[in-house]
């Protein structure tokens, strides 16, 4: 498992493209996704997670839509336009980022 602060960099980021590669889903699911696509290092808490997601929507990155499963709510996020092309912007920002550190730590990545 990896760090909280190296974590905590990165979530937007993550949040963005898992939503962008795999569309409508809600905050479990996101939480599994990432936990599946990580081979169970990457573990969003709660805590973490919903903070980020509320954040992106303040800024009009994601929009919500709540349905109805049995007796509970469900509250659904997706990216607006705004939102996918960011996406692809912080993504694109992020592998440079890790080409420039593992130039600056001197390793091979891969």
């Amino acid at each position: 498992m990896h760090s909280s602060e190296l974590l905590k960099g990165t979530l937007q980021t993550i949040v963005l493209k898992v939503l962008k590669d795999y569309g409508k889903m809600y905050g479990y699911e996101i939480t599994q996704r990432v936990k599946d696509l990580s081979e169970s290092r990457l573990l969003l808490t709660e805590g973490a997670l919903y903070p980020t997601l509320h954040k992106l929507e303040s800024e009009g990155l994601l929009k919500t839509e709540t349905m109805m499963m049995g007796k509970r709510v469900r509250k659904y996020y997706t990216l607006t336009t705004a939102g996918r092309s960011i996406a692809k912007d912080r993504v694109a920002e992020f592998v440079d980022f890790i080409k420039t550190m593992s130039n600056v730590l001197q390793v091979q990545i891969g």
